[in-house]
């Protein structure tokens, strides 16, 4: 048997507290160290997010997807061009940053149902975007769908006027 010299036993004690600290759960950054650090400019309220990024940009997305079927006959609304893609394409990653800005905090309504919404304005612009590279018309109209069905729940659940604003326009 060998013994252990006071040496041996420090050089010992000293490996498995570096094994120990090595195994350890890394420290993370407490939510307050990081917000403290970051701050963003949201002088522009939500309001005007929505009605000079977002509307106008969804707008485009709406107005270029689809069909019009009336008197006159049967009009496919999607792009024809490269350029045309490639500007729905961009109008698309406004939508997406768009999500992004509205789940900034100075912006964000709450951390429930806002972020999902948010982020779900995010996800149907990534849709969007794809289909207008790969030009895929059916996919670009779901991406479309997508969009319109977030902003609908969004709109009934934080603003329920600006629906029936909409209805009374179209009933003038």
């Amino acid at each position: 048997m060998t013994r252990l010299n006071s040496h041996s036993f420090k050089a010992i004690a000293v490996l498995l507290l570096l094994g120990l600290a090595a195994c350890s759960a890394p420290e993370e950054a407490s939510e307050n160290s990081v917000d403290s650090k970051v701050s963003y400019n949201t002088s522009i309220d939500v309001k005007e997010l929505m009605a000079l990024v977002l509307e106008p940009a969804s707008d485009i997305l709406w107005d270029s997807g689809g069909w019009v079927v009336d008197a006159s006959g049967y009009e496919e609304l999607y792009p024809t061009t490269d350029d045309g893609w490639a500007y729905v394409r961009a109008q698309a990653a406004i939508v997406v940053e768009a999500g992004n800005m509205l789940a900034l905090p100075g912006r964000s309504e709450d951390n429930d149902a806002w972020q999902i919404y948010s982020e779900g304005l995010s996800s149907a612009g990534i849709l969007a975007m794809e289909a207008a590279a790969a030009q895929n018309k059916e996919d670009f109209f779901q991406a479309g769908a997508q969009l319109y069905s977030v902003c609908t729940a969004c709109h009934q659940a934080y603003n329920p006027d600006i629906n029936s604003r909409f209805v009374d326009e179209e009933a003038d």
